[in-house]
């Protein structure tokens, strides 16, 4: 039962962090890019960019931990998963991939976003590059989501897709 819960909390958060991922690079940013044209971009930074992005940090998170357990306690172990050994690489492919993804979010993305939303001191030129290396990992994100996501899945054996696995 335990599995269960863990692999529900961990498709929900999840679901969470892929939404969010895909809410900034084909929401926000182009979004921003208008509204900073007709002056009002400062209401999406100041009120809505925080608060998306703390989800977004907390949902990798809660996933990537909650994988770990699942991998841990479930049919493969983390070490086989992580090795890719037998069985457990095509999990261990979305495993890894996830892992680059959170990397991304907690190295790249959410440092240099605090200082293009000027939550931490940064000049004009700093901004300007912190905001293109926080698009090109949350770009590369996107990119690796599908991948990953068809790892886990067709990685997971099938007595544990179901509610009562």
């Amino acid at each position: 039962m335990e599995l269960v819960i863990d692999r529900w909390i961990h498709v929900l958060a999840g679901v969470t962090w892929i939404g969010l991922l895909y809410y900034f690079n084909f929401i926000q940013v182009p979004g921003l890019g208008k509204a900073k044209a007709d002056g009002t971009a400062a209401g999406i930074t100041k009120h809505i960019a925080p608060n998306a992005l703390l989800w977004f940090r907390m949902a990798a998170a809660v996933t990537w931990l909650t994988g770990a357990v699942y991998l841990e306690r479930g049919s493969f172990g983390m070490h086989a998963a992580f090795t890719l050994s037998g069985a457990a690489a095509p999990i261990g492919i979305g495993a890894w991939m996830g892992t680059i993804m959170l990397f991304n979010v907690w190295v790249l993305i959410w440092p240099n976003q605090k200082k293009v939303l000027g939550l931490v001191e940064a000049s004009d030129e700093d901004k300007a590059k912190a905001a293109r290396t926080a698009f090109l990992a949350s770009r590369t994100n996107t990119m690796l989501s599908i991948p990953m996501l068809f790892f886990m899945i067709s990685g997971t054996p099938a007595h544990t897709m179901g509610v009562f696995g």
